[in-house]
């Protein structure tokens, strides 16, 4: 089973997507566990705040350190050992890819650091040795989607969460386009058939096709 240890401040934002569905189901099924850390309920100021105007100058406000690293503190206590992976979101880190969900997938403890505003002081990131990963060549508001998309993507290779192992679309021939009833779909005056060669029950054929769709 994989823990999965989230530092958020708003984790309300995606516990409904990963209660739902497959992921909703591993848990239940305990193929993986999901917890979350609020820095607000971690920091020592006494008004529960835990975010700090910029040094340098800057707009907008940046998570401070103290809250942050508590919470970091209280996960790795729950770990398991001491090879717990920590991701640091940031829009200069490593690209995440299937094969760092599959790397991930073996790993019994993740913890992710995920930052609002503009972001959370540097010397997090620092201290816990945490790697720099990114989703993409964009900005987001908060890390709670990364850290969704990441539970999601690394979930898929922990045996038992999905259905069959030929869902995964590394181990099975299949194609970008799928196609299902009825077989000629009637839309706005325009008739949308599925490709006849799916419908011809030559499997070899078949693959072929779907190995072409892939390139």
């Amino acid at each position: 089973m994989i823990h999965f240890h989230i530092i958020s401040l708003f984790p309300e934002s995606i516990e409904p997507y990963l209660k739902a569905s497959i992921i909703g189901r591993a848990i239940a099924a305990k193929k993986i566990k999901i917890s979350y850390y609020d820095p607000k309920k971690f920091t020592r100021d006494k008004y529960g705040r835990v975010d700090r105007r910029p040094y340098g100058g800057g707009p907008g406000m940046v998570l401070e350190p103290d809250g942050v690293l508590r919470a970091a503190q209280k996960a790795l206590r729950r770990a398991q050992g001491k090879a717990t992976e920590k991701i640091f979101f940031a829009t200069d880190g490593a690209l995440f890819d299937e094969s760092m969900a599959k790397r991930l997938a073996k790993k019994k403890d993740i913890l992710f650091i995920c930052g609002h505003y503009e972001g959370v002081d540097a010397r997090v990131q620092k201290i816990l040795k945490a790697k720099k990963v990114s989703v993409g060549p964009y900005v987001l508001t908060g890390g709670e989607l990364p850290a969704a998309t990441l539970i999601d993507a690394i979930s898929r290779f922990v045996p038992g969460v999905l259905g069959k192992a030929e869902s995964l679309e590394a181990s099975r021939v299949s194609s970008p386009d799928v196609y299902t009833r009825p077989e000629v779909l009637e839309w706005k005056g325009k008739k949308h058939r599925v490709p006849r060669v799916l419908l011809s029950g030559h499997h070899a054929k078949i693959e072929e096709w779907k190995k072409g769709r892939r390139k």
